[in-house]
């Protein structure tokens, strides 16, 4: 793209050096997507922990989740703009060394036993994941043919559910095994495992500052070819493709977060909480597997034909959820999560389509709308605590009627 390549490139959106093999920077790139998805779901182990460690209530304790997604929204346009102007290399080690400072900033909030410095390190950890994404993204939809750029997006984020497959385990063993009643000691148990984290980030910012990565811009749009002025603001397909992941992320959050209480419901399968507990990762573990197969199948249906399917098929899922009890009602809403795999990436790779230069803002853009998954939870919870959680399920099912309209109209560019 215009003004973040580091050395003359094509315009067709693949690397400056024609017939280069892509491998080597897609594997380094992997690595980031499995590292975030395994950093978000750590919170899930983070949030009853420092509800037992402070003694807070449900709404302190989701302050933890609006600090981490108020950063995509703070963040995410500066982030772009950081990108266009050192390039997706350097974005790439810049967000690696300030999630290493986010982790590290773990050590003297556990020491102190402060919640509003687990809350800024928290922050300036999701900063840094968010700077990671803006630059990622849509680095893997051009290091390659623009036609097979949802595949490899889907692929690498194969990768990213299978970090929040395996957190929770990890972070159950380093965490909660390592906790006793000794509040000081309780504290202190996140110190060990974000200390780790924080080399990890920092190891990865090494490598990636000595890989040297092909230069690469951005897909040109031909009717706006060698335009330098306007914004990603004026592409009618990346709006709607903003709102698109708004309502995805927002969704899939609202539907991840209330599975624990509603496998509880002796209406579905009166499970204790921690035998539900091991059924949600039944729930990531399908979109992780949704998204290997996705990115094979990808390759022979059309983005937008594919993404208004897995909505429509994770839409009906629910609404079998809410007409039924019992464990219908529990496997349908689980396998909710397979469908939800190839979502993410496709809605991104459709909403970048055709900006050429304004590609970095508009990965900015659609990294703001990830705010979605603060703000629609929220709501969902609103509805259970007055119609119920059995029917709050409802609220999710209109935000896959959006993605479907998505992904058959509001996908398609338009000068």
């Amino acid at each position: 793209m215009a003004g973040i390549q580091t050395g003359a490139a094509p315009s067709s959106g693949t690397a400056a050096t024609s017939g280069r093999s892509y491998t080597g920077p897609l594997v380094a790139l992997t690595s980031l997507f499995f590292l975030w998805g395994f950093i978000t779901c750590l919170n899930d182990i983070l949030i009853p922990h420092l509800k037992n460690v402070f003694q807070l209530n449900y709404t302190q304790t989701m302050l933890i989740q609006f600090c981490f997604f108020g950063a995509y929204f703070i963040v995410s346009l500066p982030a772009g703009a950081l990108v266009k102007r050192i390039s997706y290399k350097w974005g790439i080690v810049t967000g690696l060394l300030v999630a290493a400072i986010g982790c590290a900033l773990f050590i003297p909030a556990a020491s102190l036993r402060i919640y509003a410095l687990f809350l800024g390190a928290l922050f300036v950890l999701a900063a840094g994941i968010t700077i990671l994404q803006v630059a990622a993204n849509p680095y893997v939809t051009v290091l390659g043919p623009p036609e097979t750029s949802s595949s490899r997006l889907t692929l690498t984020q194969a990768f990213n559910s299978l970090g929040t497959t395996v957190a929770p385990l990890f972070g159950a063993i380093l965490i909660l095994s390592s906790a006793t009643k000794a509040v000081e000691a309780e504290a202190d148990a996140v110190k060990f495992p974000y200390l780790l984290l924080a080399a990890t980030f920092l190891v990865l910012a090494a490598i990636f500052a000595a890989l040297k990565l092909p230069a690469v811009e951005g897909e040109e749009d031909p009717a706006h070819a060698g335009e330098t002025g306007g914004s990603a603001w004026q592409y009618r397909h990346l709006v709607l493709g903003a709102i698109g992941i708004f309502v995805y992320v927002g969704g899939e959050v609202s539907v991840g977060s209330f599975l624990v209480n509603f496998l509880a419901e002796p209406s579905i399968a009166g499970f204790s909480e921690q035998e539900a507990a091991h059924y949600v990762s039944y729930f990531w573990g399908g979109a992780m597997v949704g998204r290997f197969i996705g990115s094979v199948a990808m390759r022979y249906i059309g983005d937008g034909k594919a993404l208004a399917i897995n909505a429509v098929c994770a839409g009906a899922l629910l609404l079998i959820t809410v007409l039924t009890t019992g464990h219908v009602a529990m496997w349908t809403v689980l396998a909710v999560g397979f469908f939800n795999s190839i979502m993410f990436p496709t809605i991104f790779s459709l909403a970048l389509k055709g900006l050429g230069h304004h590609t970095s803002q508009g990965s900015g853009i659609l990294c703001l709308a990830i705010v979605g998954g603060a703000i629609l939870p929220v709501i969902q919870g609103g509805l259970a605590d007055s119609i119920g959680i059995h029917m709050a399920f409802l609220m999710p099912i209109l935000c896959y009627v959006y993605i479907a309209f998505y992904g058959l109209v509001g996908s398609r560019p338009r000068a």
